[in-house]
């Protein structure tokens, strides 16, 4: 692993999420993948703690998820991140053009993340990562990590931290779930609204049309 604290340069941090699915042939038409970078993680932490206590979503779980909030609670934390010194990269894989699928599905997904991370670690080379955790399974965990590094090894001088962590505990995950998620309205839905709040920090917003794979 990297040694962050030697290198030089402001060390950023990027909090990691996804809307939609990987499958090539069911559920959504897009996999989104967003990345919300920022040198001051706090308090895109306090904007979520704030959410939790004025709207009361899934406070049970300790979790807000756009999926199951309201609008004007989405649109109001949105702003908030908005408000602050962030960078959104986001990558979008639209599944439709998909005509010979790999043959683990899962491969759509570590190549979109792959390539936001290439993305961030292009701009922001001293970077701590935290990745929403997707599988519960080590050996899974461990090839998309894997993949990550194969694709950015190229990519000097760099310090990467790679973690996948749940987003019950960390707030800022919370935070990109929300990106990723106004990029999917976006773009599965035609509804722009929620993106457009967020349109300004956005730095790269790559579409993938990938026919084989």
């Amino acid at each position: 692993m990297p040694d962050i604290s030697r290198s030089g340069g402001t060390l950023h941090y990027a909090f990691v999420d996804e809307s939609g699915t990987a499958d090539p042939f069911s559920g959504s038409h897009l996999l989104v993948v967003a990345l919300l970078s920022t040198t001051r993680p706090r308090p895109l932490e306090l904007h979520v703690k704030r959410a939790h206590k004025k709207h009361g979503t899934s406070l049970a779980s300790g979790e807000i998820k756009a999926s199951s909030s309201r609008a004007p609670v989405i649109e109001r934390l949105l702003r908030a991140i908005a408000q602050e010194p962030v960078a959104i990269v986001s990558v979008i894989v639209d599944k439709r053009h998909i005509v010979r699928p790999p043959r683990d599905a899962e491969e759509i997904f570590r190549e979109a993340v792959t390539r936001v991370l290439r993305h961030a670690v292009s701009r922001w080379p001293r970077l701590e990562v935290l990745l929403d955790r997707r599988y519960t399974n080590q050996t899974l965990c461990s090839r998309l990590e894997r993949r990550i590094r194969e694709g950015i090894a190229d990519l000097h001088p760099q310090a990467v931290v790679i973690r996948q962590e749940d987003s019950i505990a960390h707030k800022a995950l919370q935070a990109v779930d929300h990106v990723a998620w106004a990029f999917f309205q976006k773009y599965e839905r035609g509804d722009d609204r929620f993106y457009q709040i967020i349109a300004d920090t956005v730095v790269v917003e790559e579409i993938v049309e990938i026919v084989k794979w």
